[in-house]
């Protein structure tokens, strides 16, 4: 299958690509589109044959969830059982953006889009493709991240081509994904709620919402997962990762002597201690901030796998609440 990446820059460029997805959904393919997290691979959510396709194309596992993207609350509602008050509530604050709410499943979502569960996850993206894509469909995208199973989220189109050239028929290239990770996923069918993936709708801003929160237990897995992101070991570079503090370049390599890794293909990402001492090459630096540095983490692993790299360092995040998704995504890469 030769695989077309179609741009849209342009307005003529944006309606063409949007044209074309939309054919290709309707006839049943999947295709890679981008959202504002990171890059998904969609099809039809209301076809469990198309559906299947997913899961073959990326080696997921068939207990592993996918999350529902519509556009509208209207939309969301067809999917499922009972849309809440407090699922109203949300949506008035967070929506479209990257927060996906979990709600009992509506009977026309097929079986291998819940992993067999009860409930379904639900989103409605802010990227301007992903619901131009939609809207133009008339009917909701099951749409994991673009990538093989297990392996890097795509932020850009060059990440879902490196992956899946030759096995999807499209991949629209919508520019950079600008939050970075994937979405906040929070378990509307408890009470109190409970988050299921940390992302960068951090608690607080949720609880505001909600009132309170049910303490998560994210290093837990549960026999029926309700969200993706839940397994123990995800979005993983192919070199080793680990998650280290250091107060200054003697105590990191210090640190780094225990592992038994070339510092010719060890690469290290910071964001306060740089060390000064390896291949210039072998550093990134990414700014002091949550936004910034999710918005830059994917990028960076998928550079340093590209470059060869056997281990790659990461300078650990600060524990603070907007920091959480990111030290969620780190530790399953490190597991």
């Amino acid at each position: 299958m030769k695989t077309e990446i179609l741009p849209t820059h342009t307005k003529s460029l944006f309606n063409a690509a949007v044209k074309r997805a939309v054919e290709l959904l309707r006839a049943g393919e999947v295709v890679a589109l981008p959202t504002e997290t990171v890059y998904g691979l969609a099809a039809n959510a209301l076809d469990e044959t198309v559906v299947a396709k997913i899961f073959q194309i990326k080696g997921r596992p068939e207990h592993n969830p996918i999350i529902v993207h519509v556009i509208g609350n209207d939309m969301a509602k067809s999917c499922v059982k009972d849309f809440s008050a407090l699922a109203e509530n949300f949506s008035k604050s967070f929506w479209p953006g990257p927060l996906t709410l979990v709600l009992p499943r509506a009977n026309n979502i097929p079986n291998n889009v819940t992993a067999g569960g009860e409930t379904v996850g639900v989103r409605w993206p802010s990227h301007p493709i992903m619901q131009a894509v939609i809207r133009e469909c008339g009917f909701p995208l099951a749409a994991p991240s673009a990538n093989l199973s297990n392996q890097i989220s795509p932020t850009n189109a060059a990440h879902v081509r490196a992956q899946l050239d030759g096995k999807i028929p499209l991949i629209v290239d919508g520019g950079q994904s600008q939050v970075g990770i994937e979405s906040t996923v929070l378990d509307l069918t408890v009470s109190p709620p409970r988050i299921l993936r940390p992302g960068m709708i951090h608690a607080e801003s949720l609880a505001a919402v909600a009132g309170n929160l049910q303490p998560s237990t994210f290093n837990l897995q549960p026999s029926t997962l309700r969200s993706p992101g839940m397994l123990a070991k995800h979005y993983s570079p192919k070199a080793k990762l680990v998650i280290l503090h250091w107060s200054d370049e003697s105590e990191l390599v210090s640190q780094l002597s225990t592992f038994n890794f070339q510092l010719s293909t060890t690469h290290v990402i910071a964001h306060t201690e740089i060390p000064a001492g390896f291949p210039p090459e072998n550093v990134s630096v990414i700014p002091h901030d949550a936004e910034s540095f999710a918005r830059a983490l994917y990028g960076e692993l998928h550079r340093c796998d590209a470059a060869g790299a056997e281990l790659i360092v990461v300078e650990a995040p600060p524990e603070t609440p907007e920091w959480s998704g990111i030290a969620d995504r780190l530790r399953r890469a490190a597991a």
